[in-house]
């Protein structure tokens, strides 16, 4: 893999495990402060901003418990000061009564070089059934 597409990918798997352990300053620190998105969570509106994201970074940490994020067969595409990362997502997680769960979501995250830092500005997520 090219080493500037390996440096985003990176970048995308550092910001899915601040998801996984409810670390809002690292999510914070990779996030562009007009991050855009497209989730199930927002049901079908753009969400605009980080605040709406805090929401489930503040939540009780009870709900974190165990939890595992997989990138699975990544493609990471790098034009110019923007790379795109499309994938399918596989979230493993404890619930609070011990059990595992697992979740897949199809998402795409755009990043953006600014200087010498890439930033995260936009993401589409779609939960898979």
């Amino acid at each position: 893999m090219d080493p500037i597409a390996a440096e985003v990918l990176a970048h995308n798997q550092r910001l899915l495990d601040s998801i996984a352990t409810g670390d809002w300053t690292t999510y914070q620190a990779l996030c562009d402060e007009s991050l855009t998105a497209f989730e199930p969570e927002a049901h079908g509106a753009l969400v605009e901003g980080l605040r709406f994201h805090y929401f489930y970074f503040d939540s009780s940490p009870k709900a974190r418990r165990q939890m595992q994020t997989t990138m699975i067969a990544p493609k990471v595409r790098v034009m110019g000061d923007v790379g795109v990362v499309a994938y399918v997502r596989i979230n493993q997680r404890e619930t609070t009564d011990g059990n595992a769960v697992s979740n897949a979501f199809a998402e795409t995250r755009i990043w953006h070089r600014q200087g010498e830092t890439w930033r995260h500005v936009h993401f589409h997520r779609t939960q898979l059934h």
